[in-house]
C-alpha cells in the first residue's frame, strides 16, 4: 500500500516530525515522489516499528542507524544492548535531564555543565537529549564532599580533566584489546549469529565489571602510594 506522510504517521503510532527527522538522519528509504506529493509504503511501516523496537531498548539513534543498513548484525545489536542500554536498566538510577539532575544535586545547571566539560560526568543522548544516571549524582555528591573538605573547585576541574584524559586513553586501549582479541575470535569460531551473540554478551558482562574494578583499585593504591611518598618527604623537609 501508499501513504501520505501523516497516514504513515497514524499507522506507525508515531508523528509526522518524527518521520520526518528519522528521513533526515538516514533512517528512512526515501519515500517514491509522484509530482509534488510523497508516497511511503508497508517498508516504511515496518522500519518505523522496528525503531520504535530498538528505542525502547535504549539504542542511541546511531546503533539504530548501523543495524538497520546492515552494518551492525545481531551479534553486535546484542553487545550493543549492553552499551546503549538507558540508566535505569545498567542500575544507575532513573534517566534524568540536566535541570533534575541539578535539582537532586542541588547545584547549579551552568556549574553541572563547566563539571561535563571537563569530563567528570559524561551524559547520554536519547533521541537527541541529553541525559544523566543516578550515578552521575553520585559523582556529583563526591565533588561536593572534596569542595567541602577544601579542594579548590579550580583545581577539582583540573583533576577531572586530567583525569578525564588519562582514563580515556586506558578505556580506548581496554576497548581495542576487547575488540582484537574477544570480539572478532568470537564472531569468526562461532556458528551462528545467535551464538556470537550470547557469547560475546557473557565475555562483556564479565570482563566489564572485572575491568572497572581492577582499575579503580590499582588508582586507589597509585593514589595511596604516591600520598605516603609525598607526606614522608615533606616530613623529611620539615626535619631539616
Amino acid at each position: 500500500m501508499r501513504y501520505r506522510v501523516e497516514e504513515l504517521a497514524g499507522r506507525a503510532g508515531t508523528s509526522v516530525d518524527t518521520v520526518r527527522f528519522y528521513q533526515t538522519r538516514g533512517l528512512l528509504p526515501q519515500p517514491e515522489r509522484a509530482g509534488r506529493v510523497v508516497f511511503y509504503s508497508d517498508e516504511h511501516v515496518e522500519r518505523l516499528v522496528r525503531i520504535r523496537e530498538l528505542k525502547d531498548k535504549g539504542f542511541t539513534l546511531k546503533s539504530i542507524k548501523g543495524l538497520l543498513s546492515g552494518e551492525l548484525d545481531a551479534a553486535d545489536e546484542a553487545l550493543l544492548a549492553l552499551v546503549d542500554r538507558p540508566g535505569d536498566s545498567a542500575g544507575e538510577g532513573p534517566s534524568l535531564t540536566l535541570e533534575q539532575l541539578a535539582r537532586r544535586t542541588g547545584i547549579s545547571e551552568s556549574l553541572l555543565q563547566a563539571l561535563e566539560r571537563e569530563g567528570l560526568i559524561v551524559h547520554k543522548e536519547r533521541d537527541g537529549i541529553a541525559y544523566y544516571t543516578g550515578a552521575d549524582a553520585e559523582m556529583v555528591s563526591e565533588g561536593l564532599a572534596l569542595l567541602g573538605a577544601g579542594l579548590p573547585l579550580s583545581e577539582l576541574l583540573v583533576l577531572a580533566r586530567e583525569h578525564d584524559h588519562a582514563m580515556r586513553e586506558v578505556a580506548e586501549r581496554a576497548v581495542d584489546v576487547f575488540i582484537r582479541f574477544v570480539r572478532d575470535p568470537i564472531r569468526a569460531q562461532a556458528g551462528s549469529e545467535e551464538e556470537a551473540a550470547e557469547r560475546l554478551v557473557e565475555a562483556f558482562s564479565t570482563m566489564l565489571p572485572a575491568t572497572s574494578k581492577l582499575v579503580a583499585r590499582h588508582f586507589e593504591q597509585v593514589l595511596l602510594a604516591v600520598a605516603q611518598e609525598r607526606i614522608e618527604n615533606v616530613s623529611a623537609e620539615d626535619a631539616t
